[in-house]
């Protein structure tokens, strides 16, 4: 707390300590938006280790401000022009299977083989007795929506357990039931030292927080986090019902309802537009990366193209990835199903018109 405490913040604190992954005591601290979330939790693992760099990802997007610009992998329009940024802040390769078996095709099956790739990069350029955290997105957002395989988000917690290193999971997007679970980690049973949260978090209003394990949360001097509109009694009371509001109607489930009537849409298309790569993505979080017909090589222009369509029709999708080359389905988790359907049938068309 920044002065006094207050109930609502207390209740945001026990509802995160109880939903995010693991059985481990733990703590909560609120602030205001992600990139806010992602800074305070390089402290958190910068106080408790002692240690000074950090790993994140190919393709990451963690936000805006200095540091978290430094995490993020891609230049324009996040970067360019606002250097320098943070040190000690290295990258390390990323599963994304529908690319990675255009190099190896067990890389892009083989989850632990994939991280065993990540980690020789982070064993051999940093090494683990200098490096404070690992952060990742458990599906990135930005970047593209991708689902790494299998296997590669274990392997990466287990490799930072064993090393002193804290894992920290970037859930700013994919949590709050977007993936079908109330986190992305769940799907692979991982559990993370520290989680960051935000945007569904509160319904629209300026929340964010840092949950993770006691011992890590407490190793920060009294004092040390803090801001003066961290956990406001607004935004928290927000949080409150916008938890309640996700539990009653259960909308992880409503998630996975969603996702399935997406492939159906969407998923003839694969095969029969030339211009279709791959649908991915797990619940309402999916997205459609676009290529040159029979090629791998990212179609940016078909992207845009196929979102100014929608738009002109009334429906608003947005593009992403390092080459700007995919659409990202990002429907409300309330969202009526004939509404839903519709929206999709006019992105199916664009899609079509584009090919």
């Amino acid at each position: 707390f920044m002065v006094t405490p207050y109930e609502e913040y207390v209740a945001v604190a026990e509802h995160l300590n109880r939903l995010t992954p693991g059985s481990y005591e733990k703590r909560s601290a609120l602030f205001n938006s992600g990139a806010e979330a992602v800074e305070n939790a390089i402290k958190i693992a910068r106080a408790y280790t002692r240690k000074t760099a950090v790993v994140a990802f190919d393709h990451a997007y963690h936000g805006r401000t200095n540091l978290t610009m430094a995490l993020t992998a891609k230049s324009m329009p996040y970067k360019s022009g606002f250097g320098p940024f943070a040190p000690e802040v290295y990258r390390a390769p990323m599963s994304y299977p529908y690319r990675d078996g255009l190099i190896d095709k067990e890389w892009a099956t083989d989850g632990e083989l994939a991280a065993e790739r990540a980690l020789t990069v982070i064993d051999k350029q940093i090494g683990a007795a200098n490096l404070a955290a690992v952060i990742i997105e458990p599906i990135q957002g930005e970047g593209g929506f991708i689902v790494p395989s299998e296997g590669f988000l274990p392997t990466l917690a287990a490799w930072c357990r064993a090393n002193d290193v804290v894992l920290i999971a970037d859930e700013v997007q994919t949590g709050f039931c977007r993936t079908g679970r109330w986190f992305a980690c769940e799907y692979e049973g991982v559990e993370p030292d520290l989680i960051c949260t935000a945007k569904g978090i509160a319904g629209g209003l300026p929340l964010s927080a840092v949950t993770g394990r006691a011992e890590l949360m407490d190793a920060v001097q009294p004092g040390g986090l803090g801001g003066t509109y961290g956990g406001n009694p607004i935004a928290c009371a927000a949080a409150v019902a916008a938890i309640e509001t996700m539990t009653d109607l259960k909308l992880a489930d409503r998630a996975l309802r969603i996702g399935e009537i997406i492939t159906e849409v969407l998923g003839p298309l694969l095969g029969s537009v030339a211009t279709v790569g791959e649908l991915r993505g797990r619940g309402a979080m999916q997205a459609i990366e676009f290529v040159k017909p029979g090629t791998w090589e990212p179609n940016p222009a078909v992207a845009k193209a196929v979102a100014a369509t929608c738009l002109a029709q009334g429906v608003l999708v947005l593009t992403c990835g390092t080459w700007g080359n995919i659409v990202r389905l990002l429907p409300p988790l309330v969202i009526g199903e004939e509404l839903l359907r519709d929206g999709l049938e006019v992105l199916a068309e664009a899609i079509q018109q584009h090919s």
